[in-house]
């Protein structure tokens, strides 16, 4: 009878958690969200079916184990079975309890392999940007053309009514849909992580030490993500903010980010520096 209880109120909780997981969003995180943010990659996509492909096979594991749990407990108690058996062995148990987890292992690890052949294998990219993390912002470089920025979280004051708290910066990066963009990764000062979740990507920036990833954003919209190692004081508040665009609205900012952030040489060292770092550039 507990059993049958304990059964009727797991099966009402996972028909209670299904609606919930279902409001992870496109971008952003959602209220009560469960389950990751909805996909706007082909990587995060795999991500997405290789943790419910696992989500299953756990789930059937589980299932198994309990209910050899359960037929232990009342099939052979002291009460339903007085006469204990002496079985010591049994050659078809050994060798499926052997070969049946090696078949599960096999089945999770191909898919996995696969994941991360695709997720370090970089394709001919049509945008590079190298973020570099810093105490507590990000300056992206956009070094085929020429500009680079800063960006930082934008205060509560500054803030749109549809901008997110914590998430939304004063200068996005800004990519083009359904294009190969190579991400360049390095800290300045310690290490910090570069993470989208709707693009499926997290890197360590890591000062002397240049990591690079991918992503092919598949729909048009604002992403964020934020840094993901513990870098200090102000950890919290270096967001991402990814904006993905047509063709031709993405040509459109470029022209104007070569105008408003192109680099400049740095009278005092002879270097190129962003055109928003140069004295007297705003």
């Amino acid at each position: 009878m507990r059993v049958q209880k304990f059964l009727i109120a797991a099966a009402i909780a996972a028909a209670t958690l299904v609606p919930v997981a279902a409001m992870a969003g496109l971008g952003q995180p959602s209220p009560w969200q469960i389950g990751f943010q909805q996909a706007a990659s082909p990587i995060m996509e795999t991500i997405t079916w290789f943790h419910d492909f696992l989500l299953i096979i756990i789930t059937l594991i589980t299932v198994f184990v309990l209910a050899l749990l359960l037929i232990v407990i009342f099939k052979f108690n002291a009460r339903a079975n007085p006469i204990p058996s002496k079985t010591t062995h049994n050659t078809l148990i050994e060798v499926a309890w052997t070969v049946i987890p090696v078949i599960i292992l096999v089945a999770i690890a191909i898919p996995s392999f696969r994941l991360l052949f695709d997720q370090l294998t970089i394709p001919p990219a049509d945008v590079t940007i190298k973020a570099t993390g810093k105490q507590w912002f990000w300056t992206y470089d956009y070094p085929d053309n020429g500009f680079s920025f800063d960006s930082l979280m934008l205060q509560d004051a500054d803030r749109k009514p549809d901008q997110p708290r914590l998430l939304a910066v004063d200068n996005e990066v800004v990519v083009p849909v359904n294009k190969v963009v190579r991400m360049q990764v390095i800290g300045a000062d310690v290490i910090h992580a570069f993470a989208v979740p709707s693009f499926g990507i997290k890197i360590d920036a890591v000062p002397g030490r240049l990591n690079e990833t991918w992503f092919r954003a598949t729909r048009e919209g604002v992403y964020y993500g934020q840094c993901s190692e513990l870098c200090g004081k102000d950890h919290a508040y270096m967001p991402i903010t990814v904006r993905v665009v047509n063709d031709r609205d993405y040509a459109a900012w470029l022209d104007q980010a070569k105008k408003k952030f192109a680099y400049r040489p740095d009278p005092q060292d002879g270097l190129a520096v962003a055109a928003q770092d140069a004295p007297n550039a705003r």
